[in-house]
């Protein structure tokens, strides 16, 4: 079966470079439109279900996705939630750099392999409840980021940029990559690099 992660639209706090996490921020504007568009290209694929993130960011993003193709609407699951940045949340940038520089430690912050697990069970049990079918799922930057370093720990993934598209394929009980920022999201809109997008994220 096909598995495709999309990451959710732009919020307020995305736009101001704050930290999320298990903040529940819902979209703004820019966001609601880069949920359509990505609903737009994804609809010259069939799909047959849409899974999401029950953060309502998360969730608005694959309602309006299902919306778009004609589908029921989402289910949701809870490990699909972002990562928890502890104490980081609500931070902006440098409100972050000045209470925790560089490698300083974030009272409360999940623990990278602890994303990595959850995400990946999620995903694993989706994908053999939907066999030889398509699926969406709408998560979050920084569990979409776990599950490319479980998946694919050699490759060089870039920008997940909100309404971004990427590909897996299951079989055999195991995932694989197909293409991160898959070209059916290639008018995906430019986003920053990983440490603008989230430095807590691109700590260890």
């Amino acid at each position: 079966m096909l598995l495709y992660l999309v990451r959710h639209g732009e919020t307020d706090w995305n736009r101001q470079h704050r930290i999320q996490g298990l903040t529940d921020i819902p979209l703004n504007d820019t966001g609601r439109e880069q949920a359509r568009r990505a609903g737009r290209l994804l609809a010259s694929r069939d799909w047959h279900a849409v899974v999401s993130s029950p953060l309502q960011r998360a969730l608005e993003t694959a309602t309006i996705i299902a919306d778009e193709l004609g589908l029921p609407a989402p289910t949701t699951d809870d490990q699909l939630v972002e990562r928890n940045y502890g104490e980081a949340e609500g931070l902006d940038f440098d409100e972050l750099n000045r209470r925790f520089p560089e490698d300083a430690p974030v009272p409360g912050r999940e623990r990278r392999s602890a994303v990595r697990k959850r995400a990946m069970a999620a995903l694993l049990r989706i994908a053999a409840a939907h066999p030889d079918e398509s699926v969406l799922v709408v998560a979050h930057g920084g569990l979409i980021r776990a599950v490319l370093r479980a998946v694919d720990p050699e490759g060089e993934h870039g920008m997940i940029t909100n309404g971004s598209v990427h590909s897996f394929r299951y079989e055999d009980g195991a995932l694989s990559l197909i293409a991160f920022d898959d070209p059916i999201e290639a008018e995906s809109v430019e986003g920053e690099d990983l440490r603008q997008q989230n430095p807590v994220e691109a700590r260890r």
